[in-house]
């Protein structure tokens, strides 16, 4: 069920980023510009599609491709599971896959994102104290560590 993402995937992947994203993020970052006329589900598969993306990138897929995750060497770069998809224990799944196939063992989370700190830390990660700003915002992310 979970495997590593190919191109054939791009149009899917795109499509749970870009949903979820102005889902969980347009609330905290207030920016409709960026949410409906940055973020497109073209341009993101396009960016997708870059080897150096696409190669570290995995999926649930049970017939249909439902959650993703996107990880460097140990971080979780990236975690969605499609809102139609959500409380199935895809994003269980996926953790777990990261943790035990993959070691990783840490990432980073906006801090306003509280239903996704709850969800980490239900999957045995806490809070290292460590925050910084992202990117070109005025917000701030925090990284949380596995629990050995």
């Amino acid at each position: 069920m979970i495997r590593k993402a190919e191109k054939k995937d791009l149009s899917r992947i795109a499509e749970i980023l870009v949903f979820d994203k102005r889902m969980n993020y347009r609330s905290i970052f207030k920016n409709d510009d960026y949410s409906f006329h940055v973020l497109q589900v073209l341009d993101v598969a396009k960016e997708y599609a870059q080897p150096e993306i696409l190669d570290h990138i995995f999926v649930y897929d049970d017939g249909i491709v439902k959650g993703l995750i996107h990880l460097e060497q140990t971080e979780i770069a990236e975690f969605y599971v499609d809102h139609f998809f959500q409380n199935q224990g895809i994003g269980a799944a996926l953790m777990e896959y990261a943790k035990q196939e993959h070691r990783a063992d840490h990432l980073w989370v906006l801090e306003k994102n509280e239903r996704a700190i709850r969800f980490y830390e239900a999957h045995g990660f806490s809070l290292s104290g460590q925050r910084r700003l992202e990117a070109g915002t005025t917000e701030y992310v925090i990284k949380m560590l596995a629990i050995e």
